[in-house]
């Protein structure tokens, strides 16, 4: 007997799909049988890149285009995303968002910018607030919304303060969202990596840091960004249908201890 792809027949749109933890998401919904669009801002060939490495794997998606963080940022990326849905003769509509895409600002308090402030704002907390509105009326009734929050939300971590906020923000949001959309069966959860292998992070490249992010897992070693993708599968599965406005430890028990 066959078992069925757990996401087979859905429609899913990872924002940041191009690369690090959004790209490993979005091979693993696509690997579970979404169609899923990889939206990405500025790295096209990142994006067409990942596109064909679901294809070569036997999956289906295709490369969204829209700049976040600016002035009619949802609109675009839900425009992009309705014409490539159109061109596919798919369904229209949309089964999983998964709000992903970000940027760090790894500095403190007193070297942050008003600027440095207002973009990281505008791009991880803006910018999903309003695609989550735009595409309501896409999400179709059972469907997910998985926000790709972070564990520096539970712990001080004074060297990404402004970021940090951003993504306490975004997990207000999932609760908010998570009552709201209840009555309609969809399911609003937020996942929260820790110190985790990828391009966003540039002080991995320092041996004593990387030393010691990975110590700080219960696991003595840093998350792939394989790890998150497959919390995020399973968050936006038909299995998770009874979990909602949740925040979920995805960091590999990074500070248990003292």
């Amino acid at each position: 007997m066959t078992t069925p792809l757990r996401h087979d027949g859905k429609t899913a749109l990872v924002t940041g799909g191009s690369r690090g933890i959004g790209r490993a998401i979005g091979r693993r919904l696509a690997g579970e049988g979404a169609l899923v669009a990889v939206h990405y801002g500025h790295d096209r060939s990142a994006a067409e890149r990942t596109v064909k490495e679901i294809e070569a794997d036997g999956g289906r998606a295709f490369p969204v285009h829209a700049e976040l963080g600016v002035p009619g940022d949802a609109d675009t990326l839900w425009a992009a995303f309705d014409r490539a849905l159109a061109g596919r003769d798919a369904e229209p509509g949309l089964d999983i968002l998964v709000n992903n895409a970000g940027i760090t600002l790894p500095r403190r308090i007193a070297d942050v910018t008003e600027a440095d402030y207002d973009r990281a704002f505008a791009v991880n907390t803006k910018a999903p607030f309003f695609v989550v509105q735009r595409g309501l009326d896409r999400l179709r009734d059972g469907g997910r919304i998985v926000n790709v929050s972070s564990v520096a939300t539970r712990v001080a971590f004074p060297q990404l303060v402004a970021y940090t906020m951003t993504k306490a923000a975004l997990d207000y949001l999932t609760l908010a969202l998570a009552q709201e959309l209840g009555s309609r069966g969809i399911t609003v959860n937020s996942v929260a990596p820790g110190y985790t292998e990828t391009e966003i992070n540039p002080t991995l490249s320092v041996p004593e840091i990387r030393q010691r992010y990975a110590g700080a897992s219960v696991f003595g070693r840093l998350g792939a960004p394989a790890d998150i993708a497959d919390v995020v599968s399973f968050v936006a599965s038909d299995d998770a249908r009874w979990m909602t406005g949740q925040w979920i430890d995805a960091s590999g028990g990074v500070h248990l201890g003292v």
